[in-house]
């Protein structure tokens, strides 16, 4: 049932369109016009609007031919840079770029494979339930199409986003997240004339970051400092640097320590600066340290973001379920997964949509020798169409097994 040369050459065209994030309009203008030659009703909502991209999330609703609930399936259209000018070479079922781009199978693989899936069903006239689907904008760059989904425009429950690796696993845990960005403000001065006139901001915020830990905290935790911009030249003083960081946490209560760690630190490191420096006797010192703290430096600016919150589907949901007995119809495995990583799943459970995240063999994503193969393609192809008739059918008995 499954047509190679389509999802191949499909997959082809798609990842041969620009769509880095904030810049999917033609993507979207091209993904509308198949959804609706294949029977789908076809909207957008408002999230580009609110984002600053050129287009937002798209909404493709299918009726299916069976009276059962909604079942919602997605994927993103944008990709990462270097994602212009992509040029896809096809060997021995293997798709990759020249090596001048990445491929953006993550998450073009999706794309294809969904619009497989309902083209197969349509011509097939197999059984399907009423199908939400929803593409994405900005997924690359903090999740951002997801978090300003307009959720009024779907009905669905539960639903399988296309976001992953591993096509025998499912991922039902993922981390809350937590993204801080803090300025440390110093004071300027001739670095060679008169460095004791400034404050060096870089110093202060080395020292707070030396007394963190940061990578694995434990199974569960991670903490990371990822960018770090300051300084004009080496002969200022540097008045102001500005830090970058996240923590990951299965554990809300874990998640929320570590945050307080870290911020804490950082104001302690200030802190003792102040007090060390003013902790004089003679009245010139004195005077002098008063002159350096009358705008109230150093000092601290915080920005703290809660940027997605966990997911924690339990083995026994229907979602879980759904996705092990098709994959045990196809003779395969489905292994439940926990990743360390966030994912729209994280914004669509947030909000009551319960999401599994499924994969589709991407290997190497987000650099230039990013592949995929066209079986592996296919055989989420045919996981999901099994997906969609089991819920159509309503064959699921309570343990997992066909009735």
């Amino acid at each position: 049932m499954i047509n190679s040369e389509r999802i191949k050459q499909r997959f082809i065209m798609l990842a041969q369109i620009d769509s880095v994030s904030k810049e999917e309009a033609d993507i979207a203008a091209k993904l509308k016009d198949i959804l609706t030659g294949i029977g789908a009703e076809v909207n957008m909502d408002n999230a580009g609007e609110k984002i600053g991209g050129n287009c937002g999330n798209l909404i493709a609703k299918f009726e299916g031919n069976k009276a059962v609930p909604p079942i919602m399936l997605s994927g993103h259209m944008d990709t990462v840079e270097p994602g212009r000018g992509v040029k896809v070479t096809f060997k021995d079922g293997i798709f990759r770029s020249d090596g001048t781009t990445i491929l953006g199978s993550d998450d073009k693989s999706a794309l294809a494979i969904i619009l497989e899936v309902m083209d197969v069903i349509r011509e097939n006239n197999l059984p399907c339930p009423p199908v939400e689907v929803v593409f994405t904008v900005c997924e690359e760059i903090g999740l951002w199409g997801a978090k300003h989904f307009d959720l009024s425009m779907i009905e669905s429950k539960i639903g399988y986003i296309l976001d992953s690796t591993d096509t025998e696993g499912i991922v039902t845990r993922a981390p809350h997240a937590n993204r801080f960005i803090i300025k440390v403000h110093g004071k300027d001065a001739h670095a060679g004339a008169s460095p004791e006139k400034g404050i060096n901001a870089i110093s202060l915020a080395s020292k707070a970051i030396a007394q963190l830990e940061l990578g694995r905290i434990d199974h569960e935790t991670t903490c990371n400092i990822g960018k770090i911009q300051g300084g004009k030249a080496t002969n200022i003083v540097p008045d102001l640097v500005t830090i970058h960081g996240e923590v990951r946490s299965h554990d809300k209560q874990k998640l929320e320590s570590v945050t307080e760690t870290i911020l804490t630190t950082f104001h302690n490191v200030i802190s003792s600066y102040k007090n060390s420096d003013c902790n004089i006797k003679s009245a010139y010192e004195k005077q002098k340290c008063n002159k350096i703290f009358a705008n109230d430096l150093p000092k601290l600016e915080i920005e703290l973001e809660h940027d997605f919150p966990a997911t924690n589907i339990p083995d026994n949901h229907p979602v879980v379920m759904l996705a092990r007995q098709a994959a045990a119809n196809l003779g395969k495995e489905m292994s439940s997964k926990t990743i360390g990583g966030g994912a729209d799943a994280n914004i669509f459970f947030g909000k009551g949509v319960v999401t599994g995240v499924l994969g589709t063999g991407m290997t190497d994503v987000h650099t230039v020798r990013e592949s995929i193969k066209l079986e592996d393609m296919e055989n989420t192809t045919r996981l999901l169409i099994e997906i969609l008739r089991i819920h159509a059918l309503g064959i699921m008995g309570t343990e997992g097994v066909v009735k």
